[in-house]
């Protein structure tokens, strides 16, 4: 058996070939994440709850493209369904939190990277036999879970760091997001390619 007459291997060929003629939306979706750095990055913070609602937002932005992603793909479904609950709910609990301190967010934040983080580095483990840049997503996995574990470990009350690890995550979302649009287009374009008739010129007379 190949490695594409596996059951991830068809599952992932049934996604491409759905989502080829989409890649335009993953598009946007990223860059609509590196506007969203952009506006965290650039915005002037004076309060823990100015950053509670950015953040908050993000996770259940993340929550409905998990939600997405199970609903179009064959299997793996529960997985992508269980991080688009512990998304929202953790936009949620951003939210509703009686008390916003630095460490209640810092923690929220943390945890979440360390579980979106190893769930890239998982994903990326389970598709590198049919993406030839599997490494991407591991080292966007990689980063998420050293920025979760220096937001778990950190000691200080500085806002502005609070402002680098949602920017950095939401950079890092959207860098993935565009490079499967162009993936996705170029498999499209490829597709496309085969489709059409192939015109041969007429044999010449004997």
């Amino acid at each position: 058996m190949t490695a594409s007459e596996g059951p991830i291997g068809r599952s992932f060929a049934r996604l491409i070939e759905r989502g080829a003629s989409r890649w335009w939306i993953p598009l946007v979706i990223g860059i609509l994440w590196l506007i969203y750095a952009f506006i965290v990055l650039s915005f002037t913070y004076k309060t823990i709850w100015a950053i509670v609602i950015f953040a908050g937002l993000a996770f259940i932005a993340a929550g409905i493209v998990e939600f997405v992603l199970a609903a179009v793909l064959d299997s793996w479904q529960w997985l992508h369904a269980l991080a688009g609950i512990l998304c929202i709910a953790a936009g949620v609990v951003a939210f509703v939190w009686p008390d916003q301190t630095f460490l209640v967010l810092a923690g929220i934040i943390g945890w979440f990277l360390l579980f979106r983080g190893t769930f890239n580095i998982v994903e990326s483990l389970l598709v590198k036999d049919y993406v030839e840049q599997w490494w991407l997503i591991l080292i966007t996995g990689i980063l998420q879970v050293a920025i979760a574990l220096w937001a778990v470990g950190y000691a200080g009350r500085s806002i502005a760091v609070l402002v680098v690890w949602v920017g950095a995550w939401a950079l890092t979302e959207g860098i993935m997001n565009i490079w499967a649009a162009f993936r996705l287009r170029s498999v499209h374009q490829h597709a496309a390619a085969l489709a059409e008739p192939r015109v041969t010129s007429p044999s010449a007379p004997a």
